[in-house]
C-alpha cells in the first residue's frame, strides 16, 4: 500500500500524471481483506477520518485482528464503539487501550489536539442520557474537537438550560440528547445560531416506545437548524458534529 502510494507520488513528480489523477489514485487505494472483514485503510484520505470499529456483534478476536491491521498500516488513533467491558478486557490483554466504560468506547493511540474552528457542546436532558452523550463527546474528541459537556439541563427545569447561555451561544455546533418527549433539542435550537444535532434516546416510560416518541418530537421541531440522528446514536452525532466543526470554505 505504501509502495503504491510512493509510485503515484513519483509519477506526479516526474510529470507522468496530473495532480487530479494522483489524487484519484490515492483515493482508490485498496482496502486490506483479512477474511471476515475488509479494512478500509484510506477512509481518512477520502473522508478526513479513519474507519471506526463497531464492536457490537464482533468477537474479541475479530476486533483484535482489525486493530492489528490498522496499527500495521499506521492509523494513529483507533476508535472502537459499543465495546462491552468483557470484550475490552480481552482487547487490553493484546493492546494498550483507553477504555471509557460509560461510553462503551475504546481508544487506541494518542488523542489528537483539538483543531476545530470552535467547540462542540454536548447537552443532555437528564443524567440517564449520559451514556449516549459520552459516546458522542468521546467520538468528537477523538476526531480533534474541544467538547463542552452540559449534562442534566432538561426542560423539566428550564432554568438549568438558561444558566448556560454563554456556552450554548458560543458553540460551533451543539449535540442535544434527550429521551422522554425530546423537547431539549427544540429549546436549544431556539437559542443557538449554530447547527443543532438532536439525538433521541431510549430513556423514558412505556409510551416513549423505546425512544420513538422523542425521535418524532425532534423530527417535528419548529426550531430552525435542527437535524436528527437515530435513537441512541451518539457516535453518529459526535462524528457529524466534528465534521461541522472542521468545515472550511471550498473554492
Amino acid at each position: 500500500m505504501i509502495n503504491d502510494t510512493k509510485k503515484t507520488l513519483e509519477a506526479l513528480k516526474n510529470g507522468k500524471i496530473s495532480v487530479d489523477e494522483a489524487l484519484m489514485k490515492i483515493k482508490k487505494e485498496p482496502f486490506e481483506d483479512i477474511g471476515f472483514a475488509k479494512v478500509d485503510l484510506h477512509r481518512a484520505i477520502r473522508q478526513g477520518a479513519p474507519e471506526v470499529i463497531y464492536g457490537s456483534g464482533k468477537t474479541p478476536g475479530q476486533i483484535i485482528k482489525i486493530i492489528d491491521t490498522m496499527k500495521r498500516n499506521g492509523v494513529p488513533a483507533i476508535l472502537i464503539t459499543r465495546i462491552t467491558p468483557d470484550k475490552a478486557k480481552a482487547v487490553m490483554e493484546q493492546h494498550e487501550m483507553d477504555y471509557r466504560e460509560e461510553a462503551n468506547i475504546g481508544i487506541i493511540g494518542k488523542m489528537p489536539e483539538p483543531d476545530g474552528i470552535g467547540y462542540i457542546v454536548v447537552a443532555t436532558g437528564g443524567t440517564s442520557d449520559i451514556p449516549v452523550a459520552e459516546e458522542a463527546a468521546v467520538t468528537a474528541e477523538v476526531h480533534g474537537n474541544r467538547v463542552v459537556r452540559l449534562y442534566d439541563v432538561g426542560v423539566a427545569g428550564l432554568h438549568r438550560t438558561l444558566a448556560h447561555l454563554d456556552e450554548i451561544m458560543g458553540a460551533s455546533v451543539i449535540v442535544a440528547i434527550a429521551g422522554m418527549e425530546g423537547a431539549l433539542a427544540s429549546v436549544i435550537g431556539g437559542l443557538a445560531d449554530c447547527p443543532v444535532i438532536a439525538v433521541p434516546t431510549s430513556v423514558g416510560y412505556g409510551a416513549s416506545f423505546g425512544g420513538v416518541s422523542a425521535l418524532l418530537s425532534m423530527l417535528n421541531s419548529c426550531a430552525s437548524g435542527v437535524s436528527v440522528v437515530n435513537i441512541d446514536n451518539g457516535f453518529g452525532a459526535g462524528y457529524l458534529a466534528g465534521m461541522i466543526n472542521h468545515m472550511e470554505a471550498k473554492n
